[in-house]
């Protein structure tokens, strides 16, 4: 049905998740006590600067060997809320399978635009691919993966032109991306009133910033999980990328039972098969 003929009460119904899972403050509550757990574990690196705006800093966790995997977590939040130390609970089990993990944060929207925490992502990227060496990781073996705005943002990087971001980085720098509940199509988040205001897209920057809408990348991976009981938009979303980006999808997934925020602890479960599907990417054995 065409975006004009639903009601912006259709649209947050659809994309307001807080509001559509009555048990969130809950889920919040039992990220924040995991999260800090996964930072009384010895070996980070906090608070390392990617760039020099607003934002731009990374966590490290090393796997404690060299020639280690690198995987790239984004947060989600809907690029407007949220950080890098909110999901961090998703970092230890990587970490004892054998992965360099690192956590980014970005500027939030409104104070941006989420061109401009593309962009950042985009350096910190890059960033990674220079220092991963320093701390133990692979830099041809680097795997992005994010929940909701995180996973439109691993999304976008997996499609990232990286020798036009700077000579010398290779084509294929991110080998693939693993997105959690993402968002492919940003058209529709222009019609609910709970967030476009937020996020300040107009019908081109909205076009421009579809995974969807582009073309397929050349090369790299993408998995797309999806919670069964999640909205469905979000359903829609995530078959809308596996049809547009079909050469390039390595599996799909939709979680029975869960929702569009529990079905991020699919991926900190080694007995997972979210958790089985990011070992593959990092071409690592399932423990």
């Amino acid at each position: 049905m065409a975006e004009a003929s639903r009601s912006p009460a259709w649209y947050d119904a659809q994309y307001n998740n807080r509001a559509r899972i009555p048990e969130h403050p809950a889920i919040l509550a039992h990220w924040a006590e995991a999260s800090a757990r996964a930072y009384e574990r010895p070996g980070w690196v906090l608070d390392v600067a990617y760039g020099g705006g607003a934002g731009e800093q990374l966590d490290l966790l090393p796997a404690g060997r060299a020639g280690a995997p690198v995987l790239v977590y984004i947060h989600g939040g809907y690029w407007r809320a949220l950080g890098k130390r909110d999901q961090s609970f998703v970092a230890p089990p990587f970490a004892d399978a054998g992965a360099l993990v690192v956590l980014l944060d970005y500027a939030l929207c409104p104070a941006v635009s989420i061109e401009h925490i593309v962009l950042q992502t985009v350096r910190a990227l890059a960033w990674v691919h220079a220092n991963a060496a320093a701390h133990g990781g692979d830099p041809a073996r680097i795997v992005v993966a994010g929940h909701s705005a995180g996973g439109h943002l691993a999304t976008m990087l997996l499609a990232c032109d990286w020798p036009a971001v700077a000579p010398g980085l290779p084509p294929d720098l991110v080998k693939g991306a693993l997105s959690i509940s993402g968002l492919y199509e940003l058209e529709p988040l222009r019609h609910a009133p709970f967030l476009a205001a937020d996020i300040g897209l107009s019908a081109a920057s909205a076009l421009r910033l579809s995974p969807a809408a582009m073309p397929v990348p050349e090369r790299g991976e993408l998995a797309v999980v999806v919670g069964g009981e999640e909205s469905e938009e979000f359903l829609r979303q995530a078959e809308l990328i596996a049809q547009a980006w079909a050469p390039r999808i390595m599996d799909t997934e939709r979680v029975q039972g869960c929702n569009h925020m529990d079905v991020l602890h699919e991926l900190a479960d080694p007995g997972s098969r979210t958790h089985r599907l990011g070992l593959a990417l990092l071409r690592l054995p399932e423990s």
